[in-house]
């Protein structure tokens, strides 16, 4: 908001009005040297070189299977999935479950009771191992919650 200074009748000098008014020149001055500015920046940010780019040779990547899961509860039962199991008959159901592929390249994944006796969970372990699966991971629960 302005001021108007302004000689007419009154006791003083000067008397002085309110200007409502706007001015938008400075805000009009620089929007014009921004559009300027990206008028010209454009043209160079596009890329005019051009270069032969090589094919891509390298196969596409299966994905990888679904990951199996063993379950151990507290009072020592096993599950593969939601499909109990013992422990005589761990080899087998898993050369079941994982079918055709390499046992090498399985996932595997233990869970536990809190409460499991560490003799149950070896016991798995064991048999995991006596049929050629190597490669198992232990799931816990985050303790940030």
């Amino acid at each position: 908001m302005g001021a108007k200074l302004s000689s007419g009748s009154g006791g003083s000098k000067f008397h002085i009005e309110q200007n409502s008014e706007i001015n938008v020149t400075p805000f009009v001055d620089i929007m014009l040297v921004l559009l300027i500015i990206f008028m010209v920046a454009a043209p160079m940010a596009s890329v005019s070189i051009e270069v032969n780019l090589p094919t891509a040779v390298a196969p596409p990547q299966q994905n990888p299977p679904k990951p199996i899961y063993i379950s151990i509860q507290q009072d020592g039962g096993v599950f593969i999935g939601d499909k109990p199991t013992s422990l005589a008959d761990l080899g087998a159901d898993m050369k079941i479950q994982v079918g055709k592929r390499d046992p090498d390249k399985e996932r595997i994944f233990i869970r536990c009771d809190r409460k499991t006796r560490y003799a149950d969970f070896m016991q798995v372990m064991n048999a995991l191992q006596d049929n050629g699966y190597y490669s198992v991971a232990l799931i816990g629960e985050d303790g940030n919650k």
